[in-house]
């Protein structure tokens, strides 16, 4: 089973965080089962950035994003190289170390 490390957060894990979850996961199901209330706007459905993620470790595992997830990170806050919508990143049995950023696009939290 693949250990995802998440980064110190302020927000959703000011400790940062070691969590497991099985393959073919994706990373942001593995972050609510573990209680790391990632904002997921659109309830997964490849629809906002609300879920976005910075793989810090682990990148190439993951299989590559689909052309919907590509346009929709354009519009992330804090795009990097190795971002992805944690909804889309599905979990291999390689481990990873991701990055929450400080913020988002949304203009209102709802309450996960």
């Amino acid at each position: 089973m693949p250990t995802i490390k998440i980064l110190p957060n302020a927000e959703y894990c000011p400790e940062g965080a070691e969590i497991s979850a099985p393959a073919g996961t994706s990373i942001c199901e593995a972050l609510l089962d573990n209680h790391i209330n990632i904002e997921h706007a659109c309830e997964m459905s490849c629809a906002c950035t609300t879920c976005h993620v910075i793989v810090k470790v682990g990148f190439e595992a993951l299989a590559p994003s689909e052309e919907e997830e590509d346009d929709l990170l354009d519009r992330a806050w804090g795009l990097q190289p190795k971002s992805r919508l944690s909804c889309q990143a599905i979990l291999t049995q390689k481990d990873l170390v991701i990055e929450i950023p400080k913020y988002t696009v949304n203009h209102a939290k709802e309450n996960h």
